[in-house]
């Protein structure tokens, strides 16, 4: 929807920006648990000024990440792990298989059992 094909900024979240971020992730039928978004690393990727995507870092834990649906394949998630990358020796996170693609082309080693995936990068 944007026409200006500008990557959006990624960049730590205010608490002013968490309502939004937990909109985005519950879009995403992601839950955070209460005081989660507080005691983590919150990265959004924002353009003019809308948060269209948001990753939740919990020491080396991706507990969350998620990008507004409309917005989706352009990159949004990819840039914001690659963010979360950037701040820790290495990332871990674990997630439903049918999101293992998302995961695998970033890079990360990922294995599967029980219905879960686990990946590190």
């Amino acid at each position: 929807m944007s026409g200006s094909g500008a990557s959006p900024d990624v960049r730590a979240a205010t608490p002013a920006e968490y309502v939004s971020v937990r909109s985005i992730l519950e879009g995403a039928l992601l839950r955070v648990e209460a005081g989660l978004l507080a005691r983590s690393a919150v990265l959004v990727a924002a353009e003019e000024g809308r948060i269209l995507g948001a990753l939740v870092l919990r020491g080396t834990e991706v507990e969350a990440v998620a990008v507004r649906p409309n917005r989706r394949g352009q990159g949004i998630g990819t840039a914001l792990i690659e963010a979360a990358a950037a701040r820790r020796p290495s990332i871990s996170a674990g997630f439903e298989p049918p999101v293992r693609p998302f995961y695998s082309s970033l890079g990360f080693d990922v294995r599967c059992s029980d219905g879960r995936c686990r990946g590190r990068l």
